[in-house]
């Protein structure tokens, strides 16, 4: 496996960081070498936010990101910003509910899901995160769909243990998304 350096952005709230943390952890599961680097705002919910993650056989030697080989975005100005720093060859997955700019490389393989709306449809609103999640386990060979709720599990605080079952309805929307 090579190394696949990921990043995702969107707006403080979307659950950006804890969608980082989810790839993360799913790595360390799969005995991947793992970086984890959150970023936002000082406003947090609202204000922008990022996460990189770094999934390789090798060490990391640097959790820094400058041309992911995958994005994931849930709003416009993180698709405006990042859109051309993605390698040719690489993914791009669209969250578009909220994003209707179509991308206009021809090098990358883009995926529109509109996530927000699945995770409304399916009672899970504030898990758009997750249904991307989901897409992204699906067409990425480095990670399997196996072991995600293992890693659903250890992720969610043990006292509200209630959203595990809710964060794999959105993981397996996401999944079986079918545009």
């Amino acid at each position: 496996m090579k190394t696949t350096q990921i990043l995702i952005a969107g707006f403080g709230g979307q659950g950006i960081l804890f969608a980082g943390k989810f790839l993360a952890y799913k790595g360390l599961l799969e005995d991947l070498q793992v970086s984890w680097l959150p970023s936002y705002g000082p406003e947090m919910r609202g204000g922008t936010a990022n996460c990189s993650v770094i999934l390789s056989e090798t060490p990391v030697g640097s959790p820094i990101i400058t041309d992911p080989d995958v994005l994931i975005v849930m709003n416009l100005p993180s698709l405006q910003k990042y859109v051309d720093a993605v390698v040719p060859g690489g993914q791009i997955y669209v969250d578009s509910t909220l994003i209707h700019e179509k991308v206009e490389r021809t090098d990358v393989d883009v995926f529109y899901i509109p996530a927000t709306q699945m995770a409304s449809d399916a009672g899970v609103s504030t898990l758009a995160n997750m249904v991307l999640m989901g897409h992204v386990l699906k067409n990425n060979p480095q990670l399997t769909f196996d072991g995600t709720e293992t890693t659903v599990q250890k992720l969610v605080p043990p006292t509200k243990q209630q959203l595990v079952d809710l964060n794999m309805k959105a993981l397996q929307a996401g999944r079986d998304y079918q545009p």
